[in-house]
């Protein structure tokens, strides 16, 4: 099959993953990551993977199938950073949807499902490390499934509830408030592109959180 991987940033920490997958599938498939949507020719399956472009529905013609990744547990948790927002608000198990891309915001029908859980302790990194995983695996479901003629399914008929987009403001923490009250604003900060920070004394401060073991 002709398999292409639209990913926008070369700077998202998925693309060692994507890089990775391509690489292994090209022995029975043609695999290409790319970075925009003028990139797009034609194809079996186009995977979209944190791709900040909209893609119509006659780019999306180009290919039999256009895929989304998308974290969270369908029709609830659509819109941006579903699985950092579902964090933020007490959430131990993240459930990831591979989905029909469509006009209507992560309103597709549903190929396949898979969830992880997400432990107290976990920083940023490890976070990241279990939904790549997550959504890897998901993308060779989906490919078999391809392969094999099965269809997606309907989302379940109730009423979707949206997240935000997050913006840079969404990482500051109040520095009134203890380390305990905002860990989790803290763990899931992107310590590169969205680090939490906070403001005092009219300057601005970034924190980087690291886990160490005891003995060190």
């Amino acid at each position: 099959m002709k398999i292409d991987i639209l990913c926008s940033s070369e700077d998202h920490p998925i693309n060692p993953w994507l890089a990775a997958w391509a690489g292994e599938r090209t022995r029975n498939h043609e695999v290409k990551l790319l970075r925009r949507k003028d990139q797009l020719k034609s194809g079996d399956v186009l995977f979209l993977i944190s791709c900040t472009e909209m893609i119509p529905a006659d780019w999306r013609a180009l290919y039999r199938h256009c895929v989304v990744l998308h974290a969270s547990d369908l029709p609830r948790g659509r819109g941006w950073s579903p699985h950092v927002w579902a964090i933020l608000g007490g959430a131990t198990t993240i459930t990831v949807s591979a989905i029909n891309a469509e006009d209507r915001v992560d309103s597709g029908d549903i190929w396949a499902q898979k969830t992880f859980d997400i432990a107290a302790d976990e920083l940023y990194d490890e976070i990241n490390q279990s939904l790549f995983e997550t959504e890897i695996a998901l993308m060779d479901q989906v490919v078999v499934m391809v392969e094999n003629g099965h269809s997606p399914l309907p989302q379940p008929d109730e009423e979707g509830t949206y997240f935000l987009r997050r913006k840079p403001r969404d990482s500051e923490l109040d520095p009134e408030l203890s380390l305990a009250e905002q860990f989790d604003k803290i763990r899931i900060s992107d310590p590169d592109r969205y680090p939490a920070f906070f403001e005092l004394h009219g300057a601005m401060y970034e924190i980087r959180l690291r886990k160490v073991q005891s003995n060190e």
